[in-house]
């Protein structure tokens, strides 16, 4: 059996999960209990396999001085040259994501699949119907431009709402692309 396909990440209240100089002090500087709801661990217990874009890769590993910190395989999608590197199971990618994502379900054995990142590559998943749940957790912060958490229209589903101290968690179904010929209504 399949694990889930989550894209698990943190946003600002509006929206943004970097600011508009790629930065996430905004995010690190928050106060989060490791044990509470939605937390990171809890999260990483129950993923066999990661996919990330090449812009994510480039920062964790330009941010961060000690070795891979995952254990499990990690597909880069990049057109990109990497150094090969010297740490953990990383593979780099050009192929299309339903192709990836059947060799990521293999190798997660049952196990969920996490989106890391955001941008483009998210969306990539969720146009290919591979998306299942969106997992974010609200910050307190207003940051007015950068990356957006969801760089396409999706309606999603409320399965899940708590607090993990200065955030906000909620986790969504992704139901499907939204219609953007259907108005509900205008404000005048």
């Amino acid at each position: 059996m399949a694990g889930l396909t989550q894209y698990y990440t943190a946003s600002s209240i509006d929206g943004f999960i970097t600011d508009e100089h790629e930065s996430l002090d905004w995010l690190l500087s928050r106060d989060v209990d490791d044990e509470g709801p939605m937390a990171y661990p809890g999260f990483r217990s129950a993923v066999g396999a990661m996919a990330m874009g090449a812009s994510t890769y480039a920062w964790i590993r330009a941010n961060h001085d000690e070795p891979w910190d995952y254990t499990l395989p990690c597909w880069v999608f990049t057109h990109r040259e990497f150094p090969a590197p010297d740490d953990g199971d990383i593979r780099f990618t050009q192929a299309p994501v339903a192709e990836v994502h059947r060799q990521m379900a293999e190798a997660a054995q049952g196990r969920n699949l996490w989106i890391v990142g955001g941008g483009d590559l998210v969306g990539q998943f969720a146009d290919a119907g591979l998306l299942d749940e969106v997992v974010v957790s609200i910050a307190p912060v207003v940051l007015g431009a950068g990356r957006p958490l969801l760089p396409r229209r999706y309606d999603l589903e409320l399965l899940e709402l708590d607090r993990n101290r200065a955030f906000a968690c909620a986790r969504y179904r992704v139901v499907g692309p939204r219609d953007a010929t259907t108005v509900q209504g205008a404000f005048v």
